[in-house]
């Protein structure tokens, strides 16, 4: 922690300040400079998205495929965390908030006026309409997809994993701990911190900017506002960012998640109005024949360059190659947010959530919106709605219009949009905070206000100056070496996976075996006994605790310091012998209860039992591996049992391999 003037903070000079830096020097240019600026900038993203596209295609490929085989591979099982952790949330407010993270703003923005887009575009227009409107919806289908929630994925993943299995900072540095080891907490680190920062940064910005143009083009649609002047930019800026700010400042448990659930339900219910009261059977028939055409298309729309077709390649390069670019410089804001809420989720729940359900709801999202506006632009409009499609800001409350209750549904549309300005910017801050100080646990309140002021500042200074255009292309401009960085997280991902499935699936040395045979008489009376609390407390205070003293005192007479650890509530006893560079050794046993089967209680030639419940003595260890029914060990037996996995403990610990994995001290020694 570092003190500036008796100012508390938990920023870390070699990330925020060449941030910082950065960020101020390239807006102040593109306010300064807009055209000149923006001019520069779109020579380089033009020069990288003729000339190197095949990297976005190929990354974007590989991301979709290492997911899918992780997803059914063995590795899938693997929880983000200790085997016996628990989600932090409810699956409905997982899902409500990493969706709305995800695509937010842009879920509103682009529902009918990139459907629109495409059906008009004029590089199409030798098609007939019906076959314009079916591609439309592929296209669609195709940016908004499983692709895009790929990127978001591969950094979630590979965020959480490494933060929640192997106990490292929730950084992306930590996910090149497997490649570069310590080096990550110097030079490397913090250029990559530096990296995800200002991406991060840049991306929430110019989101944020296009956001506030659309609801001031929706409140004056409505008469609320007379005009789009930026003083009403101004006033709805400060009015969203003082919200975000409330909401971030008051956490993730609270804002953001209550936020998210709200907006959900908004999304819903919106949803529904316009499936209802539009054309329904339209709908229902084109959205089930899209899924069709999107799946038989999967593959062909996936490795597409449109190299052969040089009539599209500019429709290519301003749609396919924008959004991989787009989703990829998003990616580290979302990929963190993600990691942040995902704790506890095995690898296979998180890669299914994430590829599946925000697919199949912005497929259902975009269906409804974008084939009622072309379906309205066909039957009712005369091709009105077509003509506005280069004016995303005012598409929707136009097509908003050929509905029912057109004002109450308009004033729900901005509330939404509202929503998730504020669940981006609110997220965003945190997720800024979170880069900016290393994820330090507690940070001061003024932090994520600060960010919170710095970003409102720097949008309405590009929005007054007319240097957004500016801005996005920088921020597509930094998905070229991103999308580099992500495909070595899958390279550290599968070497990390590795080594954790193998220790894991590590047997025990052949020589230890727990019974020889004897006392079998006293084994068969144990066996058909069933215990209560009471008998078990005995067995762990009188059998359990003489075996764990009388190790203790071997393990002293071998120059071993192990210690012995009780508890209550539940009653538990452990031996420990602590380490300072790898994890501490744990063996327990812990008094469990399970609930008996109904049919052992009927059955008439079984052991008979007196109650629905019964206690056993369990054991644990202290990397959370799944534990045992030890009520039929002897002393000697348990002593054997402890040894056994004292060994494997050993044996795993002298690997150089496993080394990163079991390290105990990692987040002190990355700090």
């Amino acid at each position: 922690m570092i003190k500036f003037r008796s100012i508390k903070t938990t920023l870390s000079k070699g990330v925020t300040v060449p941030s910082l830096i950065f960020i101020t020097g390239i807006c102040l240019l593109s306010a300064i400079y807009p055209k000149l600026t923006e001019n520069l900038l779109n020579t380089v993203k033009d020069f990288i998205f003729v000339n190197l596209n095949y990297v976005y295609v190929w990354s974007v490929t590989i991301f979709v495929l290492f997911l899918v085989y992780l997803m059914f591979s063995k590795y899938g099982n693997i929880r983000l965390g200790r085997n016996d952790s628990k989600p932090a949330y409810s699956f409905f407010s997982w899902i409500s908030m990493l969706f709305a993270a995800g695509m937010g703003i842009g879920l509103m923005y682009f529902s009918v006026a990139e459907p629109m887009q495409h059906y008009s575009n004029e590089v199409f227009s030798g098609n007939t309409a019906i076959q314009r409107a079916k591609d439309a919806q592929l296209y669609t289908f195709f940016h908004w997809g499983i692709h895009a929630w790929a990127i978001y994925g591969i950094v979630g993943l590979s965020l959480a994993y490494f933060a929640y299995r192997y106990r490292l900072p929730l950084s992306l540095r930590s996910c090149f701990y497997p490649l570069l080891k310590d080096k990550i907490k110097g030079t490397w680190g913090n250029t990559i911190d530096i990296f995800a920062l200002c991406s991060t940064f840049f991306g929430i910005t110019t989101t944020l900017g296009f956001g506030v143009v659309q609801i001031n083009s929706g409140l004056e649609t409505l008469g609320v506002l007379p005009g789009s002047s930026f003083i009403y930019q101004v006033l709805i800026v400060g009015v969203l960012v003082s919200l975000s700010i409330i909401s971030a400042v008051s956490g993730v448990d609270k804002g953001v998640r209550i936020l998210s659930n709200i907006n959900i339900v908004s999304v819903v219910v919106l949803l529904l109005f316009v499936l209802v009261l539009g054309p329904t059977v339209y709908l229902i028939g084109s959205f089930t024949e899209g899924i069709g055409n999107y799946i038989n298309n999967f593959f062909s729309l996936t490795f597409n360059t449109h190299v052969y077709e040089a009539e599209t390649q500019p429709w290519f390069y301003d749609w396919t190659i924008l959004y991989w670019a787009w989703w990829i410089s998003w990616s580290p804001y979302v990929g963190l947010f993600i990691a942040k809420i995902s704790k506890g989720r095995t690898i296979r729940e998180f890669i299914a959530a994430v590829l599946i359900i925000p697919t199949l709801f912005n497929f259902i999202w975009m269906s409804v919106f974008g084939n009622s506006a072309i379906w309205f632009d066909l039957n009712i409009a005369d091709g009105a709605l077509s003509q506005l499609a280069s004016n995303p800001d005012a598409l929707m409350f136009r097509f908003l219009e050929y509905l029912p209750l057109t004002e109450i549904i308009s004033f729900l549309v901005i509330a939404i949009i509202i929503i998730f300005f504020v669940t981006s910017a609110d997220s965003g801050m945190f997720v800024m905070n979170s880069i900016a100080s290393k994820n330090a646990r507690i940070s001061p309140k003024w932090q994520t206000i600060g960010w919170g002021i710095l970003l409102a500042t720097l949008a309405l200074l590009l929005l007054n100056a007319g240097g957004l255009n500016a801005l996005q292309s920088m921020t597509l401009i930094t998905a070229l070496p991103f999308s580099v960085i992500m495909l070595l997280f899958i390279v550290s991902l599968v070497k990390a996976l590795a080594i954790d499935q193998k220790y894991y699936e590590r047997d025990f040395s052949a020589t230890t075996i727990p019974w020889s045979g004897e006392s079998w008489r006293q084994r068969l009376k144990q066996i058909v006994s069933f215990n209560d609390k009471k008998s078990v407390s005995r067995y762990i205070d009188t059998t359990v605790k003489e075996a764990f003293y009388e190790l203790q005192q071997e393990f002293a007479k071998n120059n071993i310091d192990a210690t012995i650890n009780s508890y209550e509530k539940p009653q538990r006893i452990e031996i420990e012998i602590k380490h300072d560079v790898v994890n501490n050794f744990v063996y327990g046993v812990k008094n469990e209860k399970r609930v008996v089967s109904d049919y052992l209680l009927n059955e008439e030639n079984l052991p008979d039992v007196d109650d629905s419940q019964t206690h056993f003595p369990k054991s644990y260890f202290g990397d959370a591996r799944e534990g045992y029914d030890v009520q039929l060990f002897t002393k000697n037996e348990l002593i054997s049992d402890v040894l056994k996995h004292y060994e494997r403990f050993i044996e795993i610990i002298v690997e150089k391999r496993n080394e990163m994995f079991i390290s105990s001290n990692a987040n002190r020694r990355l700090e």
